[in-house]
């Protein structure tokens, strides 16, 4: 039998939680890579108009193979992820729900160190400071990654299912957060391979890194325990 998690996980964020309006709080606050940051949500459209002009950053190249006068560049990915944002996922794998769901997870169907990388890439994007990320942002973001990474509905069920058995009343307002959540990031949920492994590397004796796959013996009960 698995514990619904609804009441500490799904109570609804403050009206602030994915706004970007100025805040105060002690010390600079961290740069956002989403250029709505400090705008409302709801921007006009000569705001959006102006994002969708604003120029990329300058691609930056490494030189991947020499020989002789020929050489062969590789451009790198520059990421936009932040010490603190690592912090924050830390401090949320210690969380005894986030622990609980990550041992009841044993297959590594839905946290894998690929999907787990994506959460926080997401947290860098999302333009949250520090302070606001709950378990619930956690999961908001480990449903994103499975929804862009897995063919199938059954990773998203299990999230489901753990947080709130089976019952379905709690799933509408996890949804309106999830899209709150995709458009305070400005729909940027599209995570490289290069990038989570360049989060990996930030830290490689996390814990969680070590959550893969091809590592296991499949055991299709194993999620049933």
């Amino acid at each position: 039998m698995v514990r619904s998690w609804s009441f500490p996980l799904c109570a609804m964020p403050s009206k602030f939680a994915f706004s970007n309006q100025p805040r105060e709080e002690a010390g600079p606050p961290p740069p956002s890579a989403s250029p709505k940051r400090k705008r409302d949500l709801s921007s006009d459209s000569e705001d959006n108009l102006a994002e969708l002009l604003e120029p990329d950053p300058e691609p930056v190249w490494s030189v991947e193979t020499l020989s002789g006068l020929r050489m062969k560049l590789k451009r790198r990915h520059l990421s936009i992820v932040r010490p603190e944002h690592h912090e924050v996922f830390t401090r949320l794998l210690e969380d005894p729900v986030v622990k609980k769901f990550l041992a009841w997870d044993k297959t590594l169907r839905v946290s894998d160190k690929y999907l787990l990388s994506m959460v926080i890439a997401y947290f860098s994007r999302a333009g949250l400071f520090s302070w606001q990320y709950r378990p619930i942002h956690f999961f908001l973001a480990l449903y994103l990654a499975n929804d862009m990474e897995e063919d199938n509905q059954a990773p998203k069920q299990d999230i489901f299912y753990f947080l709130y058995g089976k019952s379905y009343a709690q799933r509408p307002a996890f949804h309106k957060l999830r899209f709150q959540f995709i458009r305070s990031m400005g729909w940027r949920i599209w995570v490289s391979r290069e990038e989570c492994e360049e989060i990996q590397a930030y830290n490689p004796e996390l814990w969680v890194w070590a959550r893969d796959r091809t590592n296991l013996t499949y055991n299709p009960r194993a999620m049933e325990a």
